[in-house]
Formats: structure tokens, C-alpha cells, sequence
């Protein structure tokens, strides 16, 4: 049976027909198939299947029909009433779009947000379970968050936009997630410490939590009022070709940090921000980091980990094909002394450094407000981190900072094929061990603090 109208079309072997479906095809349909002898009305009307105007008709329905179903499985919030001025509250569309897109029941839904339109949206949660394993979110346009704090409409501050048990979910630019920061940073406690009404906790742009299989490329974020994207207890995560971009000196401005979660890729992504470009947390695994360009920001970091006497579990982490430009750090390792736990199994290699301070740094006595945390007799072990084919420049004479802890000294550290010059004319670059225990391959400069074997 083949069904017209707005409804779903069935084919079988021996196609028939139904006089009733065929009357309810609408107008412009006939119009546009009028040569068709099938959809004639009285005795002009033909049935001839071995006749070729009916064959040929016949197939002309057929695409009626598949264009009607992949209509009915594309869900653009402008048809739920997105104004797309900028200046619209446009939260219900999308959240009306996101309910027909995850309830579909048919195909492969297609939520869109179309592009040359800008989208203001108060903060959502895109919640799961969805009825289709795989759903699709197209992001054409630009999204903008409301303008800083007195804008704000949600009692939770700490997240803009987020999916929720979402499973198969595929998000697709080459649109825009503005997260209008600056109206934040303006009354950032880090920023103005003391100042009264100063604001500690400030909305990540997006958030994905317990979400598995999950897709994401060409898409750029924008001026997140602290984090840009947090990846919470996911697993099968592909992030590629995305570009994130605040200013240097804007606070807590991580491009992507990932938490309690396996199995995730980040790769050939621009990343620029007021903290670290990539940063993973505790209890998480089997992380790949390839081809990033980092800086401005605080480079690509594991942890902090173990604070407040947390335990760490972070182990099989991979970074690969950095370019770092002018951060702050370049590849960190940083655990409080109060932490318990073990870091293991970690590669960072082919790496480039472009006036970068502490390239290479394990800091086991981090803390947020310098010398006033207090000595323990907890750590977290770090064993097995191999740093190789690393080269660029170091703005800190430190240029390798291997600062371990005193109760649970670093193990299984390898520097391999390590050239670092300073960035300043005439400088002289040392490596630094504390605590560490490890051994250096091949060429290593500045002058390895780890034994040389060949």
C-alpha cells in the first residue's frame, strides 16, 4: 500500500494501489504530476500496470513518498516558531523541536537550526532517552546565550545548554555556539577577588552527561562564561574539526574538559581560550588528543586530580600532534597532595612549542592559592608517561619540571628526542627532577635530570 497525505508509505512485491489513498493527494502533488493517468479522476483514470504511462507514474509516486518521509523525519525550529532575530526568546522551539526530533518513531530524525538566523536561547537541557538509536542535530546558524548575569533566567548557573541520556546523537556545523561571556568575566571572583557580588560559578556552554556514541564536528564556540565543553560520564565520544575561541585573560575558559568518562576522541580542532585547551579529569580512560592547535591558554592538562583527598584513576591517555603557541603550559600533569590514586599509561609525542612557558611539567603539589596548602603523607602515583619528539622554544628556563611527590615518587618516566631551545635570545634552558624516577633516549635538551641509556 502506498499512502499519501502525510502519512507513511508501504511497498510491497505486488504494489496496489488504493483508490481512497490516491484521492487524498494533495493539490500541488497533482498539479505536479498531472501528466500522471494513475491520479486521473472518472474514466480518463488508468490501471494498467504493463502500460508504460502507469510504470512511469508509478515511480513518480514512489518519490512522493520518500520525499514526504524524509520531510516528516527534519524538524527545524523555525517551523516551532523561531523568530531567529537574536532578540526572541526562542527556547520553546527548540525545545518543542527537540521533543518531536527525539520522540520520532521512523528513519533517522534531523533536528536543524538553519543557518543565517540568530538564535537567542535561555538555558535547556536536551534530555534522553530517545526512540531512534541515531539522531541528528544540524547547526547552521548562531545560538547566543542571554547577556550575563542579570539576564540569566535558570536558578543553575553552571550550564547553558546540555543533552542528557542522550545515546547516538551526531551534531553538525557549521554553525555557532555564543556564550556571551564577557557580562561574566566582568564579575569573575578570579578576576576581582573581594569584589562584592563577585561570581565564583558561571554557565558552561555545552554539556554532555551520560551520553554514549557521540558525534561532533564543525562547530565553533565562542566566549563561554567559563567552560566551553564538558564531557560527563560518557563513553564513545568523536570530537573533530571544532573551533573554540575566547580571550587569553578571560577566567576558567577551558575549551573541552572531560570527566568520569572512556573512550574519547578530540582531534584536528583550533582551540583558544583563558585556560587549559583540553583538559581530563578523574576517572577517566582511553583518551586520544591528536592534531590540536592550542593557544592562547593554559595548554592541554591532566587534572587537577585528587582534591579534597579524592581518589584518581586516569590511565591510558594519549596526546599527539600539538602545536602549542604562547601558553602557559604545555603538557601538564598537576595532582594535589591530598589526592590518592594512580595516573598511568600516558603518551605525549610530535609535538611543537612556540615560546611556550613549562613545556614539559608534572606538578604534584598544585594548588589553587599558592602556599597554603599543607604537607601530607597522601599522593597520587604517577607511573608510565613517555614524552617523545617534542621541539620548540620555552620561555621559562625550566624548560622539563618533573615535580613529583614526596610520598608516592613518579615512576616509569621516559623522555625520548627532546629538543627545547629558549625563546629568548641567548637563554639557557635546565631540566628539573624532583621525586622522579625514569630513564631519557636519544637526544634530550636542555641537559636531561633523568640517567641517559642508549
Amino acid at each position: 500500500m502506498i499512502i499519501f497525505g502525510g502519512t507513511n508509505c508501504n511497498t510491497r512485491s505486488n504494489i496496489s494501489l488504493s483508490v481512497a489513498r490516491l484521492d487524498t493527494i494533495t493539490e500541488l502533488e497533482k498539479q505536479r504530476y498531472s501528466y500522471c493517468p494513475i491520479l486521473a479522476k472518472g474514466p480518463t483514470r488508468q490501471s494498467d500496470p504493463s502500460s508504460t504511462a502507469y510504470v512511469t507514474c508509478l515511480v513518480s509516486i514512489i518519490a512522493i513518498c520518500i520525499s514526504a518521509n524524509a520531510q516528516q523525519n527534519v524538524f527545524n525550529v523555525q517551523s516551532y516558531g523561531a523568530a531567529g532575530n537574536g532578540i526572541t526568546d526562542d527556547s520553546l522551539a527548540f525545545m518543542k523541536a527537540w521533543k518531536d526530533t527525539c520522540g520520532a518513531g521512523t528513519g533517522i530524525p534531523t533536528m536543524i537550526i538553519p543557518k543565517g538566523k540568530i538564535f537567542l536561547v535561555n538555558p535547556i537541557t536536551f534530555t534522553g532517552p530517545c526512540k531512534p538509536s541515531i539522531i541528528n542535530v544540524k547547526l547552521s546558524g548562531t545560538i547566543v546565550a542571554p547577556n550575563g548575569p542579570d539576564q540569566w533566567k535558570a536558578a543553575d548557573l553552571s550550564t547553558w545548554l546540555a543533552f542528557q541520556d542522550v545515546n547516538g546523537l551526531t551534531i553538525d556545523g557549521p554553525g555557532t555556539m555564543d556564550g556571551s561571556g564577557k557580562g561574566w568575566w566582568d564579575r569573575s571572583c578570579k578576576l576581582h577577588p573581594g569584589h562584592q557580588g563577585c561570581i565564583r560559578l558561571a554557565p558552561t556552554v555545552l554539556k554532555f552527561a551520560r551520553c554514549n556514541n557521540i558525534h561532533m564536528s564543525n562547530i565553533k564556540f565562542q566566549n563561554s562564561p567559563q567552560t566551553h565543553v564538558l564531557v560527563l560520564g560518557c563513553q564513545d565520544v568523536d570530537f573533530g574539526f571544532l573551533t573554540v575561541q575566547a580571550p587569553g585573560t578571560s577566567p576558567n575558559t577551558d575549551g573541552i574538559h572531560i570527566q568520569i568518562s572512556r573512550n574519547v576522541s578530540i582531534h584536528n580542532s583550533q582551540i583558544g581560550d583563558g585556560d587549559d585547551c583540553i583538559s581530563i579529569g578523574d576517572l577517566t580512560s582511553d583518551i586520544n588528543i591528536t592534531n590540536i592547535n592550542c593557544g592562547p591558554g593554559h595548554g592541554v592538562s591532566i587534572g587537577s586530580l585528587g582534591k579534597d583527598g579524592r581518589e584518581a584513576q586516569v590511565k591510558n591517555i594519549n596526546v599527539r600532534g600539538v602545536n602549542f603557541r604562547r601558553t602557559t603550559n604545555g603538557v601538564r600533569i598537576k595532582t594535589w597532595q591530598t589526592g590518592r590514586g594512580v595516573v598511568e599509561n600516558v603518551s605525549f609525542s610530535n609535538m611543537n612549542f612556540t615560546a611556550v612557558e613549562n613545556p614539559i611539567i608534572i606538578d604534584q603539589f598544585y594548588c589553587d592559592v599558592p602556599n597554603s596548602c599543607r604537607k601530607t603523607n597522601t599522593g597520587v602515583h604517577i607511573n608510565g608517561v613517555l614524552y617523545s619528539q617534542l621541539y620548540g622554544t620555552s620561555r621559562t628556563q625550566v624548560a622539563i619540571n618533573l615535580n613529583c611527590s614526596d610520598n608516592f615518587p613518579c615512576t616509569g618516566i621516559t623522555l625520548e628526542n627532546i629538543q627545547l631551545a629558549s625563546a629568548t635570545r641567548g637563554g639557557h634552558l635546565v631540566s628539573s627532577c624532583n621525586n622522579a624516577i625514569g630513564v631519557s633516549r636519544g637526544i634530550v635538551e636542555p641537559k636531561s635530570c633523568l640517567p641517559n641509556i642508549i
